[in-house]
């Protein structure tokens, strides 16, 4: 064929694919575009109420963090308290020590008779740890025993085992200890107490089916009920409002015939207030049943492999593996609380959720898989009904007491995933901003461009494989959330307060500012902070004031009350007495009841001096 033939005959299939191709575009609908996927927040249906997130530094750990610099221990306490920077954590869990540094370290004659308590105001650091936690308005402080000292057991050791003597089927020739234990528990919450420090729960045994070469101690299910029959009237009769924890299981397979046990003693079941449990031999993937509407923690869980921070790695202690776990354990096991086994580890594994190495602090992504949950979803929050049409979205909702919302999604999927949220019923009004806060391989829970509710909705697009938190201001009037009661610190006024007189003279230059923080039908949470403006440190305070309504005070931290009538005096505590000059500050809080109104005092005086 010639040239000029090849090219009119190019030129003819070119033309006549041109009026096909036309043809079909004229006659072949076009296909529409995919719709963004919904999502649907509806405040009407209301499931648990939050107590918070968490973590232990037991064994030496509260003790490496205060032995490290001063530098190193800022950066750690904010990296885990700090709800502006850090992971806003709000349960800390201690352990008893039953070794030889424990309150009663040598065996008295006989289980009646008076025993000799050591109280060294330090407990390995963990005091201290305490009241840094306590100063970001950390107010739940559990404290947990993983044995018994081990003169009252059947192996007569505090390890490898060994039951409480005296419990059904555990009968030695020392006596019956449930009752000296019970009262060595109640020494050791009054011992922190003295130190300016509430127990808001206390736990008395540890993964109760295991026996380890450390602290251990077994029990059966009717043991553990057995036991709390008699520690529940005795922390009663001690004037102490301290919860019981029970009984963190070694995994979620573990715990539910010791719930069984504590629901089918009257007694044991009026005193227990938490059901807990850890994540080792099972994960929290299901609802435990008979919980008679107690709250369920999952108290303990972490992993032992080589320090990992990253994000997603496919790994047991990547965040984005933790993120999955929290979310599974709020929606599935209904979970009110849940915590990681140490918080700062200097082991150099992810059991830590912060690695400290000498001087230096690093933050693993588990601690922002944590922190976009805790850091918004604060004690006394209800999660609501969350659901949405996207496949691979987790999504969760839950309402503040103070009216705001946090809704967090977490996208397992490969591509981003835009959203349509639309809020029913949550009291959010129009106009309300929406801040979202993104955890990914390249950001830790990092504030993104504000969004903005427009008839009851807003749209975003959550990124592959991420976790984000959309913290959206509300109207209080809109859900009223179910106080937490389990955890409602309880404090008894403390012994070692320092009296008025020894107080030093306010010449000026102090401010008070009382904020009431959460409010519910009936009770208030108020945190109150001092700051000295002068050129002269204070020594020793005594804080007046008058409550303008009906306010009674049941419960207060970082100081010892007294009430007579609306007439209300805060005196110092050991650790606390002094302000420093030039904008030092001390914090306290308390918490009270109201009826009718809940006004705000309007006059305060500091020993004898009126604020500002």
């Amino acid at each position: 064929m010639s040239h000029s033939k090849m090219r009119k005959a190019g030129m003819l299939s070119l033309t006549l694919c041109l009026i096909g191709i036309m043809a079909f575009s004229t006659f072949t609908p076009r296909q529409p575009a995919y719709a963004a996927a919904t999502a649907t927040i509806d405040g009407s249906t209301k499931y648990q109420t939050m107590d918070g997130f968490g973590f232990s530094e037991a064994f030496g750990r509260a003790a490496s963090m205060n032995g490290a610099s001063a530098a190193a221990k800022q950066q750690m306490l904010d990296l885990l308290f700090n709800t502006s920077t850090g992971a806003g954590l709000t349960i800390v869990r201690n352990i008893i020590n039953s070794d030889s540094t424990s309150i009663e370290p040598n065996a008295p004659a006989s289980p009646t008779a008076t025993p000799a308590y050591v109280w060294d105001g330090s407990d390995s650091s963990q005091v201290w740890l305490s009241q840094q936690a306590m100063s970001y308005g950390v107010n739940q402080i559990y404290a947990d025993a993983w044995s018994a000292p081990g003169y009252m057991k059947t192996n007569n050791s505090e390890a490898n085992g060994g039951t409480l003597c005296g419990v059904p089927g555990a009968t030695c020739s020392s006596g019956d200890w449930r009752q000296a234990y019970a009262n060595y528990l109640v020494q050791y919450i009054k011992d922190y107490q003295s130190a300016g420090v509430t127990l808001s729960n206390v736990g008395f045994v540890n993964e109760p089916s295991l026996s380890t070469s450390y602290s251990s101690m077994v029990m059966s299910s009717a043991q553990l009920a057995n036991f709390v029959d008699v520690l529940g009237p005795t922390l009663k009769s001690a004037g102490l409002s301290t919860k019981i924890v029970c009984c963190d299981a070694e995994g979620w397979n573990l715990a539910q015939s010791d719930i069984n046990a504590i629901a089918s003693d009257t007694t044991a079941n009026s005193y227990v207030s938490v059901f807990s449990s850890h994540g080792y031999t099972a994960a929290p993937t299901f609802a435990f049943t008979n919980t008679n509407s107690k709250h369920v923690w999952q108290s303990e869980w972490g992993n032992s492999d080589a320090w990992d921070p990253a994000w997603d790695d496919g790994t047991a202690g990547a965040g984005f593996t933790w993120a999955q776990s929290i979310y599974t354990g709020l929606t599935s096991a209904n979970l009110s609380a849940f915590l990681h086994w140490w918080g700062v580890n200097t082991s150099n594994s992810n059991n830590g959720l912060v690695s400290l190495s000498g001087s230096t602090v690093t933050a693993s992504k588990r601690l922002w898989a944590f922190a976009n949950y805790s850091r918004f979803i604060r004690p006394g929050a209800t999660r609501i009904a969350a659901t949405n049409t996207a496949s691979g979205l987790d999504l969760t909702a839950f309402v503040n007491t103070n009216g705001s919302l946090a809704i967090v999604a977490l996208n397992t999927a490969s591509s981003a995933t835009p959203l349509s949220f639309s809020l029913q019923n949550t009291g959010v009004a129009n106009g309300a901003s929406v801040v979202p806060y993104l955890t990914d391989a390249n950001n830790n829970t990092a504030a993104q461009t504000p969004l903005t509710v427009a008839s009851g909705a807003f749209s975003a697009t959550v990124p592959a494989r991420s976790l984000v938190t959309y913290q959206i201001s509300g109207s209080s009037s809109g859900i009223t959330p179910t106080p937490t009661t389990p955890t409602t610190p309880t404090a008894t006024p403390s012994p070692t307060a320092t009296p008025s007189p020894t107080s030093t003279p306010v010449a000026g230059g102090v401010h008070v500012a009382y904020q009431v923080a959460n409010q519910w039908t009936g009770g208030f949470t108020t945190n109150i902070t001092i700051t000295n403006n002068s050129s002269t440190a204070i020594t020793g305070w005594k804080l007046q004031f008058t409550f303008p309504g009906t306010q009674q005070i049941t419960s207060l931290w970082n100081g010892q009350f007294t009430q007579s009538g609306s007439q209300v005096t805060i005196n110092n505590l050991s650790y606390n007495g002094t302000i420093p000059a030039n904008g030092g500050s001390v914090s306290l809080g308390f918490n009270g009841s109201w009826s009718g109104s809940n006004p705000v005092p309007t006059s305060f005086t500091l020993n004898g001096a009126s604020t500002s």
